[in-house]
């Protein structure tokens, strides 16, 4: 019986391996093209379903190398409402990702707000029960409220992302295309980069060793 269990153990142990490593895998190659310059004209893979619904995205923004458009599973094909709405996704997930990313990095560095001091860090805070139920209940409620409010509420949005609703500009308008698509590439790679990096994070807070990949 002892056997049986520890075979079983070894068996469910190396499985776990492989998958890690074939996340690992895709993360380092995802990682190279989030950092990667915007390039023009890149050609698209082989490993994509359907190359002649691709090719009219060779030049959009967050095409870059090496994996240039990298389609296999044919989303693209399902028509330009159906990618600008999974765009508008990535961008806000990306957005929720980099504000993730600074509050892990700030809580591990030791800051808190009043009244937080003995709240630990990373997914202790949620299992601890140290977290006061007010503070729960006031982080529900502004993420409700930002949800309602980061949208394209005035439907003067000129790009998926576009939540500027006729307000902020910060000169916006008055810059060229070429401008706007290298800040739309830059702030989509960094969003990629940041939801590899969180849940790189949420990994190895759960393992328990996130202090050791930390400064």
């Amino acid at each position: 019986s002892t056997s049986t269990t520890s075979s079983t153990h070894y068996h469910n142990f190396l499985q776990t391996t492989t998958i890690m490593k074939t996340v690992i895998l895709a993360t380092l190659i995802a990682g190279a093209a989030a950092f990667a310059p915007a390039q023009s004209g890149v050609r698209t893979t082989s490993l994509n379903a359907v190359p002649e619904a691709d090719a009219q995205y060779t030049d959009d923004i967050g095409v870059v190398a090496p994996l240039g458009v990298w389609d296999p599973s044919g989303v693209l094909a399902r028509g330009p409402e159906e990618v600008a709405r999974l765009r508008e996704l990535e961008i806000k997930h990306g957005r929720i990702a980099m504000l993730g990313v600074v509050g892990y990095l700030t809580t591990y560095a030791g800051v808190r707000l009043p009244g937080l001091e003995d709240v630990p860090c990373g997914w202790a805070a949620v299992t601890s029960g140290d977290l006061p139920f007010e503070v729960a209940g006031q982080f529900f409620a502004t993420t409700i409220m930002m949800e309602m409010f980061n949208r394209d509420n005035a439907g003067t949005g000129q790009f998926p992302g576009d939540y500027r609703n006729g307000y902020i500009d910060f000169g916006w308008d008055k810059q060229s295309d070429a401008w706007k698509k290298n800040k739309r590439t830059i702030e989509l790679n960094q969003g990629r980069a940041a939801q590899m990096g969180l849940l790189g994070l949420m990994f190895h807070d759960a393992l328990g060793n996130v202090a050791d990949i930390l400064p």
